[in-house]
């Protein structure tokens, strides 16, 4: 899952990579568990094993047909969209990249964040996960990321990063980085 390195700035480094949190996969595992159950119930009931001509073959193509795209839209579309995105935290921006074939992203630097705020419901606090609030200075204002795991540690990472990211770019603007001239005047 390692996000490219290619599509980082020279002195840019990862710091945390992560996908949406595995919670978001137990709604389509618990669909996948009751449609694997009423599919093998009702094509058993649907006829006979040994009769595969018979007037109720019609009946388990359309349960197959049904259970199929039952399959496809609430099992693998979901799978599909949790495993194409990425929430990437650098030394210098939030990343925030989903969609298989058609992609969405963005991306916020460390230096427009004015505000990191998290929140969790009962349950969520169970898992170690949330919903991260981003606040920005730009002008689109919110980042807000669903599902993110262990979002407190997250959260104060994106501070401490921040500073960091403020400190470089102060030292940068004063010519703190420039190399000082050797000591013996050559």
């Amino acid at each position: 899952m390692a996000y490219p390195k290619k599509l980082l700035a020279d002195d840019e480094s990862v710091v945390y990579e992560m996908r949406p949190h595995w919670r978001s996969l137990v709604g389509p595992a618990l669909v996948l568990l009751a449609l694997v159950a009423a599919w093998s119930y009702l094509f058993a009931r649907s006829g006979s094993w040994l009769d595969p001509g018979g007037p109720r073959t019609g009946l388990r193509w359309v349960l197959s047909l049904g259970a199929l795209f039952v399959l496809v839209t609430f099992v693998v579309r979901p799978f599909i969209a949790w495993a194409s995105t990425d929430y990437v935290l650098t030394n210098r921006r939030i990343i925030v990249r989903s969609g298989f074939i058609a992609r969405r992203g963005r991306d916020m630097p460390l230096s427009r964040v004015n505000d990191v705020s998290f929140s969790h419901t009962v349950l969520e606090r169970f898992l170690n996960c949330g919903t991260l609030v981003v606040e920005s200075a730009g002008t689109q204002g919110q980042l807000v990321i669903a599902s993110v795991p262990d979002v407190e540690t997250i959260q104060r990472e994106i501070f401490r990063l921040h500073d960091e990211d403020d400190t470089r770019r102060r030292s940068d603007a004063d010519g703190h980085d420039r190399p000082s001239p050797p000591a013996d005047g050559y």
